[in-house]
């Protein structure tokens, strides 16, 4: 018998698969009380910054709009679906939703030239079911950093809040989540945090100036941050950002932020540190994280019965997982109100299709 705890527990997973069908586990996630998916890329893509051709030559926006349907009949209820849609990275929806300016253009641009076109492309994400955004990307690079390479907007602290906070206005106006990414600000790392153990040198000065970033993203009212996949030894030498009670509680408590906190990818090495994707899961809520971030082929049921065991036996308080809980399941609500309320109209586009667009 699916209890309330284990329900709970299932809403605090956010699994990642790079197709646009649900597989029997997701489909069993969604059903037991999941109510977030991410539909991410391949390693392959995420490496070279891109979707293949053959993707963007095969999907279309019915594909998306199927896939949200069939995940929230699964689930019963609203779902928070995700996407990567950086600012010059990863952008997951390609050729399906108007494009965004390169870093560089973005630079040009005015702060309500950015919020204008963040807002249209959002708009056609949100008509195609999409109502989370893993970006954007606020990280203020000042060093070698190889992971966030063609992904982040630059050195300048000024420039990254100015467009990363226009491009949170759009998309939150187009009813479609933002989160700002990868707090506290990697501005340095050498190594692939996916595949080996990343550190972010002590800088006080660099440090400060990517929390002032952040600070900055949260006065414009960002309602998701995600915490990164390294370790910063100033902060907490023994627990990557996402696992790190220090860290989330310098974004929650000393930041004032009470958003939505999602953990990078526990699957990756640098979160791991040679821990189970078990007990990783239970040390992020611990830490203070709402919703954790999973490959969907990671053992979804072993990860929430992990986290109900933890409850149970007293490593994680009750209350911590049903607050969690709670975050994503409000999120998820408010989003799918959004549409209840006529926040969209359909409307037909050429060639047929039906599609939504917002009104304001």
């Amino acid at each position: 018998m699916m209890t309330e705890l284990h329900r709970a527990a299932y809403s605090v997973l956010l699994p990642a698969f790079s197709g646009l069908t649900l597989d029997e586990g997701v489909r069993r996630f969604l059903k037991n009380g999941g109510v977030s998916i991410l539909l991410g890329e391949t390693r392959d893509e995420y490496l070279a910054r891109k979707m293949t051709f053959e993707r963007r030559r095969a999907e279309a926006q019915a594909d998306f709009s199927r896939i949200v349907e069939h995940a929230a009949d699964c689930a019963g209820g609203p779902v928070l679906v995700a996407v990567d849609q950086e600012l010059g990275g990863i952008q997951r929806l390609h050729r399906l939703v108007p494009g965004m300016p390169s870093a560089d253009e973005l630079k040009t641009l005015s702060s309500e030239d950015i919020e204008a076109r963040s807002y249209e492309m959002a708009s056609s994400a949100r008509a195609m079911g999409v109502n989370m955004f893993l970006a954007p990307i606020v990280d203020v690079v000042t060093g070698n950093n190889p992971w966030l390479h063609n992904r982040h907007l630059g050195p300048d602290a000024v420039q990254v809040a100015r467009i990363s906070c226009a491009f949170i206005r759009g998309v939150q106006r187009a009813g479609v989540i933002a989160t700002a990414k990868h707090f506290p600000g990697h501005y340095e790392t050498q190594d692939d945090p996916a595949v080996a153990r990343a550190f972010v040198p002590d800088n006080l000065e660099a440090l400060n100036e990517g929390l002032d970033v952040f600070r900055q993203v949260i006065a414009a009212g960002v309602k998701a941050i995600m915490p990164g996949p390294a370790v910063f030894p100033a902060l907490d030498p023994q627990h990557s950002a996402s696992t790190s009670r220090k860290v989330i509680g310098l974004l929650s408590e000393e930041l004032g932020f009470d958003g939505l906190i999602i953990s990078d990818d526990l699957d990756a090495v640098s979160i791991l540190r040679g821990n189970s994707i078990t007990d990783t899961a239970v040390t992020a809520l611990e830490a203070g994280a709402h919703l954790l971030l999973v490959s969907s082929d990671s053992g979804l049921d072993d990860i929430a019965q992990a986290i109900v065991d933890a409850v149970e036996n007293g490593r994680l308080d009750r209350q911590r997982l049903m607050t969690a809980s709670n975050q994503v399941r409000g999120l998820a609500q408010a989003s799918r109100d959004q549409v209840e309320s006529g926040l969209y109209v359909s409307y037909p586009i050429p060639g047929g299709q039906l599609t939504r667009r917002v009104v304001r």
